[in-house]
């Protein structure tokens, strides 16, 4: 039987669609159709019952999908040992973060990483802090560098570093309080609309009647990022996403002013395939968060309390 085959019907099973699953695959619809064909011609039944909404499994297909998991899981691990990831530095590996925080982690880390393991090759998988570690649960990403993550069940958190998500400014910082909450009332006042700890700064300042007389919101702090290093308002960013690449153009409008402590753990699955590779990447993106922990963050202000992952 076709590995490939199998494989295109565990996705197929998964997403319900054919068009979900070839967009998952990388293949086009037609040719996902026609491999499901052949796979039905190859065991003598009908597989799916295609409908407008999608396709829906038969008794056979059932049958399969229950099976199909284990089949594919077997020969992976067989293609591990045949490839020597028991034993050897190499692999391929999946490593997930959001994207501003993979803009300051992840390139000294790459640097390095590429040089001292050649054997091991790495993609890398983008989205929230929740979307990260979502895709670890699915084991669409086996290690997530994530902000905050929520505790599962199946997942083991190492906690790495800090970080805090602040207002920042290009211009000089506020001598006062009072004039720190006066420019913010002036604004604009520039933040990622989807992020949780940023909504949840405007809505402890407005309950302390410092309301900005304009808003700005972004899809990401980069954009915030830049806006506000071209003088546009005041920002809110994590201060390390503030600092990286910006040298001393944006500082903290004022020690004061409100803020929420992050933590950013590496997460991985509890049941990871533990071979010498995976061993070799974990350590060495654990070592590299804890090293990130000298370097200098203030921790002054005011801090509301933790919040979810973003």
């Amino acid at each position: 039987m076709d590995f490939y085959l199998l494989r295109s019907f565990q996705e197929v099973a998964r997403r319900g669609s054919i068009t979900a699953a070839a967009r998952s695959l990388g293949v086009s619809q037609p040719s996902l159709t026609l491999a499901m064909q052949r796979l039905e011609r190859e065991l003598g039944t009908t597989l799916l019952h295609r409908g407008r909404s999608g396709v829906a499994l038969t008794e056979t297909g059932l049958a399969l999908a229950r099976d199909v998991d284990d089949i594919l899981a077997m020969v992976a691990r067989t293609e591990q040992r045949i490839r020597g990831l028991e034993e050897e530095e190499t692999g391929r590996f999946v490593v997930g973060c959001h994207e501003s925080l993979g803009a300051y982690f992840l390139p000294a880390f790459m640097q390095s990483f590429l040089v001292e393991a050649p054997g091991i090759e790495l993609t890398l998988w983008n989205g929230s802090s929740a979307g990260v570690r979502d895709a670890v649960v699915a084991r669409e990403v086996h290690f997530g560098v994530v902000v905050n993550p929520s505790p599962h069940p199946d997942l083991v958190l190492v906690r790495m570093f800090e970080d805090a998500v602040d207002f920042f400014t290009a211009e000089s910082p506020a001598r006062t309080l009072s004039v720190a909450y006066d420019r913010i009332r002036r604004g604009p006042l520039v933040h990622a609309k989807r992020v949780t700890e940023s909504q949840a700064l405007i809505i402890q300042l407005e309950g302390e009647g410092v309301v900005a007389e304009r808003e700005l919101s972004c899809g990401d702090f980069e954009l915030v990022k830049t806006l506000v290093l071209e003088g546009i308002g005041i920002g809110i960013l994590p201060r390390r996403v503030a600092a990286y690449g910006a040298g001393e153009g944006l500082v903290r409008l004022h020690p004061d002013l409100p803020h929420f402590d992050d933590a950013i753990h590496l997460v991985y699955r509890g049941d990871l395939h533990k071979t010498r590779g995976a061993m070799r990447l974990k350590d060495a993106l654990v070592a590299h968060g804890k090293a990130l922990r000298s370097a200098p963050r203030s921790s002054t202000g005011r801090k509301p309390g933790p919040v979810s992952s973003r």
